[in-house]
């Protein structure tokens, strides 16, 4: 009776003459298209696809517009308009991860130019510097930021209608401080460097790649970020883990105020006047820049350098309609189609396997 024969006596190594087996080039192809899935579903895949459409865009717009679309001075251009919603845009890409929402940027940002511009305001940088307009417009950001952070992590007042509270008041407060008038800026100094440029880039460029850095060093190389990431993943367990969730969310609602504020010093530069009507709507901008940046709306996923070129692919959208003659109607529903083609391919990669 013969014995029988054990998996050891059928596996061992092949001899040099033998070919490879065709099962074992399918598994290795499947292996590396597996990864290869893996790679385009993650965040290097989602950015890549963001610079493809940054990519067309600019073809589009060498195509219709000709020689005054590709110039440097117009690259400028479309960089210094990016530049506000830009940094607004990085405080929001912080909440939104953590699985919050801020409707009231655009608000905050109008209050903080309206404040930095009073009379008694402007009265003390003449009698001391005009930094003083910047410190009070980063306070008003960074104060009703707080705000919001308090009410929603300790009030447990859910994000959207706390927020939405702040929009209305900050924007009502903000006529009343301004009497609904237009504040003009009267320091120079403050203009003359707001209007600067370094190495040929403008300075609100310059605040705008400095945010932007921060930001990405925060979520990418700080316990703080990895905090805010495991919170809107699930915000549960990251209380069982030991993290103080009210606590951070506090100030993940500060640091989006403050991002607002920085925006106000910017759009004081800009104007040179503080308005109750500044950054009327912003917020809307900023949320559609983030999500087609591929921050998902119910948290746990994104990037900072997704909503950079978010940032971009709507001021490049929108340069390349002026530079068009088309309305501003067209922009707008442009600016739709591509939001919702964003969720859609949001809802796509957020499941498990990338697949629909």
């Amino acid at each position: 009776m013969s014995e029988p024969v054990t998996t050891g006596d059928l596996v061992g190594p092949p001899s040099s003459g033998d070919a490879p087996s065709p099962a074992g080039n399918g598994a290795s192809r499947n292996t590396e298209k597996s990864g290869m899935q893996k790679i385009l579903s993650g965040s290097v895949g989602r950015n890549l696809g963001l610079v493809v459409a940054l990519l067309v865009l600019v073809i589009v717009g060498a195509v219709t517009a000709g020689e005054s679309f590709t110039t440097l001075s117009n690259a400028l251009v479309i960089l210094r308009q990016a530049s506000i919603i830009g940094v607004v845009s990085i405080g929001m890409t912080l909440v939104i991860i953590a699985g919050g929402i801020d409707l009231s940027v655009g608000s905050v940002l109008g209050l903080a130019s309206i404040v930095a511009t009073l009379a008694a305001i402007q009265d003390l940088a003449d009698q001391t510097h005009w930094v003083v307009m910047i410190v009070i417009a980063l306070a008003v950001g960074l104060g009703a930021g707080l705000i919001n952070g308090v009410v929603i992590a300790y009030g447990n007042v859910v994000a959207f209608m706390a927020t939405l509270a702040m929009l209305v008041a900050a924007r009502g407060l903000a006529e009343i401080l301004a009497e609904r008038r237009t504040l003009i800026v009267e320091d120079r100094g403050f203009i003359s460097f707001m209007n600067a440029d370094f190495i040929g880039v403008d300075v609100l460029i310059w605040i705008f790649a400095i945010v932007a850095a921060v930001g990405w060093v925060i979520l990418n190389r700080t316990t703080f970020g990895r905090r805010t990431v495991a919170i809107g993943g699930n915000r549960e367990a990251a209380r069982l883990a030991g993290i103080n969730v009210k606590r951070h969310t506090m100030w993940l609602y500060a640091i989006a105020g403050l991002c607002a504020g920085i925006g106000a010093v910017m759009i004081l530069g800009r104007t040179t006047a503080g308005s109750s009507t500044h950054g009327t709507l912003l917020e809307l901008d900023v949320i559609a820049a983030v999500v087609v940046g591929g921050t998902l709306l119910v948290g746990g996923r994104g990037t900072i350098t997704g909503t950079v070129f978010g940032v971009l692919i709507f001021a490049t959208l929108t340069n390349v309609f002026v530079q068009n003659n088309l309305t501003s109607s067209v922009q707008a529903v442009a600016k739709g189609i591509i939001i919702v083609v964003a969720v859609l391919l949001q809802q796509r990669f957020a499941r498990p396997g990338g697949r629909a």
